[in-house]
């Protein structure tokens, strides 16, 4: 199917333009988007995917969108796409100089295909320190070059240290390690996205007594990653498309999936089939 695209106010044939040549989302990268899975018709915890949007619009000083807007577009672009839809991105930017409004396009369409997760180490790494860091901007083009390199390499993933060598993230995904009867995800403060998965996956563990927890800082420092391809831990990814899913490969080489992880696999696909708005 193609995508479905809304903007201004109603839905709009998606070859149609609508972007101001001038607008700061276009120009200099300035704005924030939401990618959340669709599953049966329903934007899945689409509460928590606009409580960040609104969040990080306020951090980067941009205007505010209206969410009784934001969620009409979302059962607009839903209705129109019908069943074949499985992701919905929410974008907003500033718009042209003296716009009266920011810039709101809803687009929805189908689901990318991944298969197993298959993980490369980056070359590159994550600013702890940059003022985007924790916030889902539309400035993506050194994850666009990352995961480029990753597929390059034979991975659908590329996961970065951020600059002080701890691990940090992946591209689109957070990453969990599987070590000593834990799992531990790098904490906020490594830069790393507050990720709507991720915090469900610390949620509902935390509700069945699993031990999965943040990490302490300098707690999995970027060396965490040999002790997977070694085979004495585990690496997971989360993300909203991909929901929790265990690491298969790491650099082309496979890795075993932890039995810790496989248990929160399946905790995660069991609660979030009994409620899409967590």
């Amino acid at each position: 199917m193609a995508s479905v695209l809304w903007s201004g106010g109603r839905l709009r044939d998606p070859s149609e333009p609508v972007l101001e040549g001038a607008d700061a989302g276009f120009t200099t990268g300035l704005g924030v988007f939401e990618t959340c899975a669709v599953v049966d018709g329903h934007a899945f915890a689409l509460t928590r995917h606009l409580d960040r949007l609104a969040a990080s619009l306020h951090a980067l000083d941009l205007p505010a969108v209206d969410e009784a807007e934001v969620r009409g577009a979302v059962a607009a672009v839903l209705a129109a796409g019908g069943a074949e839809v499985g992701r919905l991105r929410v974008t907003v930017s500033p718009g042209a100089p003296g716009a009266a409004r920011p810039t709101l396009v809803v687009t929805a369409g189908p689901a990318p295909v991944r298969g197993p997760a298959r993980v490369v180490r980056s070359a590159w790494v994550r600013n702890e320190r940059s003022p985007l860091a924790g916030h889902k901007s539309t400035s993506y083009a050194a994850d666009v070059l990352a995961l480029a390199a990753a597929s390059r390499a034979g991975g659908n993933e590329a996961v970065l240290a951020n600059t002080r060598g701890d691990l940090c993230e992946g591209t689109g995904s957070n990453v969990f390690v599987d070590r000593d009867g834990e799992l531990l995800t790098p904490p906020a403060g490594s830069g790393c996205l507050p990720g709507v998965t991720r915090a469900l996956v610390l949620e509902w563990a935390a509700d069945a007594g699993m031990p999965v927890r943040e990490a302490r800082v300098g707690e999995l420092p970027w060396t965490v990653l040999d002790d997977v391809a070694a085979g004495s831990a585990g690496l997971a990814l989360s993300g909203s498309l991909r929901g929790f899913a265990g690491v298969r490969a790491l650099d082309g080489t496979p890795v075993e999936v932890g039995a810790l992880t496989a248990e929160v696999e399946r905790l995660f696909r069991r609660r979030a089939a009994d409620d899409l708005d967590p």
